[in-house]
C-alpha cells in the first residue's frame, strides 16, 4: 500500500488531475468513481487506484471486476487518496485511461451527420454537459475548437458521466476551415445566433445537420458565424437575451433527435 506523498506514482498522478500539457504528453486522462471505472473500456484502461476503506467495503465486488481488467489495482492509504483525488468526497477509486479522439474526415462521412461545433467554449461543465447531451440526442461527433476547454480536465470529465468513453469527438486548430468542409459535404450548418431570424424549431435536421455554439459571454466568433449556412434563434420571454450555452445546445439537439423520430 502507498502511503507517502513523496511516492513517484503519487506525484505523477496529482499532476495528471492539474497539468493538461502532461495528460497530453501521456495521451491519458483520469477518471474517478465506481461508475466511471466500470464504464471505462477495458483496453484502454491502463492504471488503477482504490483506497484502503473503499477496497475493505466493497471488497467482493471489486476484485470480480478487477479480474476482468487484469490489471493489477495500487492500494492506497485513505489520507494519500484524498491528496490525489479531484473531488471533495472522494470516491474510492481512481484510473488512468488512454485517451482516443476521431478525425474531423471520419465525423464528417458519416452517413447521417448530426454535429456539434464548440466555438471558445471555457466552462469545463459546459463542454461535459454537451457531450452527455449530445450521446442522448443522437448526435454523432462533437468538433471543439483548439481554445475551448480542456474535455479532459476532471471536472469536464465527470460532467460527461461517462459519454467521454461513447460520443465521437475531436478539437480542430482552425474551426472555420473545418466548417468549410463540413459546408463542401452537404451537411447543413446552425448558427445559434442573436441575429437569427428564424426559430430553431421552424428548420428541418433530418438531413446531415451541424450546430455551432459559440463562448459563453461573446457568442460565437466573426469567423466562425460567418460560415453557417442559417442563423437560428431560441423565442424566449421576459427581459432574457441568451441561454446557457449548454442548455442552448441540448434544446437544439434534442428539436433534431425528435424530428428524426419521425
Amino acid at each position: 500500500m502507498i502511503t507517502s506523498t513523496a511516492n513517484v506514482k503519487v506525484k505523477r498522478l496529482a499532476s495528471l488531475q492539474k497539468k493538461r500539457r502532461l495528460r497530453e504528453e501521456e495521451g491519458v486522462f483520469l477518471v474517478e468513481g465506481i461508475r466511471m471505472f466500470r464504464e471505462a473500456p477495458l483496453e484502454r484502461l491502463r492504471e488503477i487506484y482504490i483506497s484502503e476503506a473503499f477496497y475493505k467495503k466493497e471488497k467482493e465486488m471489486l476484485e470480480k471486476i478487477l479480474k476482468d481488467t487484469r490489471i493489477r489495482a495500487e492500494l492506497l492509504s485513505d489520507a494519500i487518496y484524498e491528496h490525489i483525488s479531484d473531488t471533495k468526497t472522494p470516491q474510492g477509486v481512481l484510473c488512468v485511461v488512454e485517451r482516443r479522439e476521431r478525425g474531423i474526415d471520419e465525423m464528417i462521412e458519416n452517413q447521417l451527420p448530426f454535429l456539434l461545433v464548440l466555438d471558445n467554449l471555457q466552462d469545463p461543465g459546459n463542454v461535459g454537459t454537451i457531450l452527455r447531451t449530445a450521446e442522448g440526442a443522437g448526435a454523432t461527433g462533437v468538433i471543439l475548437s483548439r481554445d475551448c476547454a480542456d474535455i479532459y480536465n476532471p471536472k469536464t470529465i465527470r460532467a460527461t458521466m461517462g459519454s467521454v468513453y461513447r460520443v465521437p469527438f475531436c478539437y480542430a486548430e482552425n474551426i472555420p476551415e473545418v466548417l468549410g468542409k463540413i459546408n463542401e459535404a452537404g451537411i447543413g450548418t446552425f448558427a445559434a445566433h442573436l441575429d437569427g431570424k428564424c426559430a430553431y424549431d421552424e428548420m428541418d435536421y433530418r438531413r446531415p445537420c451541424a450546430f455551432l455554439i459559440g463562448n459563453e459571454g461573446n457568442g460565437l466568433r466573426d469567423e466562425t458565424a460567418i460560415k453557417a449556412k442559417k442563423y437560428i434563434q431560441i423565442p424566449m420571454l421576459g427581459n432574457v437575451e441568451s441561454l446557457n450555452a449548454a442548455v442552448a445546445a441540448s434544446i437544439l439537439m434534442f428539436e433534431a433527435a425528435r424530428q428524426r423520430r419521425k
